[in-house]
C-alpha cells in the first residue's frame, strides 16, 4: 500500500512527478529546504532531480549530457539536479519510505552523472570545501548510510577520503595526519560498536591531536546526547545533517537547516 501523503499547500515545480516525491518530506524546515532547492531552477534540473529519485541512471546520464550540452555549468547542474535529487532520497531513507536497495539504485544514478560532471570540476580548479575522513568504527561492518552521506559531501564540493568499516583508531589517525583532514566522520550502526567512537576520541586526545581535527558522528542509533557525551564535535542524524555539519565545522554555513555542534551544546549548558 502505498504511503499517505500530506497535501502541499503549494508547488514549486511543474513537474507532477517531482512535486509528488518532495510531498513525502514532512517536517516544515525540511520542506522549506527541499523546496528552495528547486525553486527558480530549470525544468531540465527538475527532470533530472526526479530521475535520480527514481533510480533511472540512462535518463539521469542523457539528461545530464544535455544540461551540459544546453550551457548550464557544472555547478548548476549537480547542485540543481543532482544533490537536490539526493536530499529528498536522504530523507525517505531515512524515515523508512525507502529502504537500501532503492538508495543503491538511486546512489547508481547519481553516480552516471558524476561521471560528467566531476572531470569538468576538476578541470577548472575549484578549491575544495574542505578534507573529510569518513569511516565506520571498529567492529561495526555497515556502511550504507556512510556511503550515503560521502557521496553528498562529495557533491557539496568537500574531498572525501573512505576508510570504510571496521576502522580502528590509529587508522583514524593516520589519515587526518596523511590528508590534513579539517574533519572526521565517524559511523557506527550497533550499540554494541558506539563506544568505540568515545575510544577513538580517546586516542587522538592521547596523541594530542584532538584540537587538530573536528569530529562528527553519526548512524541509527546516535543521538545527540551520545555525541556530547563522547565528546564530538557535532552529530549528523541523515546525509543532509552530515553536509550540513561539516560545513559548519570548517566555518560554511548556508542557513538551509537549524543544527547544533556537541561543542555548542557543552558550551551553552556549561
Amino acid at each position: 500500500m502505498e504511503a499517505h501523503l500530506p497535501e502541499t499547500p503549494y508547488m514549486t515545480t511543474q513537474h507532477a512527478g517531482l512535486e509528488k516525491e518532495i510531498r513525502y518530506v514532512t517536517k516544515p524546515f525540511e520542506v522549506k529546504h527541499i523546496r528552495s532547492l528547486f525553486e527558480g531552477t530549470d525544468p531540465i534540473m527538475h527532470e533530472i532531480a526526479f530521475n535520480l529519485i527514481s533510480g533511472d541512471q540512462v535518463e539521469v546520464d542523457r539528461l545530464t549530457r544535455e544540461a551540459l550540452a544546453r550551457g548550464f555549468e557544472a555547478n548548476a547542474v549537480l547542485d540543481d539536479g543532482l544533490i537536490a535529487g539526493m536530499a529528498v532520497v536522504g530523507i525517505k531513507f531515512r524515515d523508512n519510505i525507502i529502504f537500501v536497495p532503492e538508495v543503491l539504485i538511486a546512489a547508481r544514478a547519481m553516480k552516471a552523472g558524476m561521471a560528467y560532471i566531476e572531470p569538468i570540476l576538476s578541470e577548472s580548479g575549484v578549491e575544495p570545501v574542505g578534507t573529510v575522513i569518513m569511516g565506520t568504527v571498529k567492529g561495526d561492518l555497515h556502511d550504507i548510510g556512510k556511503n550515503l552521506c560521502i557521496m553528498m559531501l562529495r557533491g557539496a564540493g568537500f574531498v572525501v577520503h573512505d576508510l570504510g568499516v571496521d576502522t580502528k583508531p590509529e587508522e583514524f589517525i593516520d589519515a587526518v595526519l596523511e590528508h590534513g583532514a579539517q574533519v572526521l566522520g565517524m559511523s557506527a550502526l550497533l550499540t554494541t560498536t558506539m563506544p568505540n567512537m568515545g575510544r577513538a576520541i580517546e586516542a587522538f586526545e592521547a596523541e594530542g591531536l584532538r584540537e587538530e581535527v573536528s569530529i562528527m558522528v553519526g548512524g541509527a542509533p546516535v543521538t545527540q546526547e551520545f555525541a556530547e557525551d563522547m565528546g564530538a564535535d557535532g552529530y549528523g542524524k541523515d546525509a543532509i545533517a552530515c553536509v550540513d555539519m561539516a560545513r559548519a565545522l570548517v566555518g560554511v554555513r548556508d542557513g538551509s537547516a537549524p543544527l547544533e555542534t556537541a561543542a555548542g551544546a557543552r558550551e551553552a549548558s556549561s
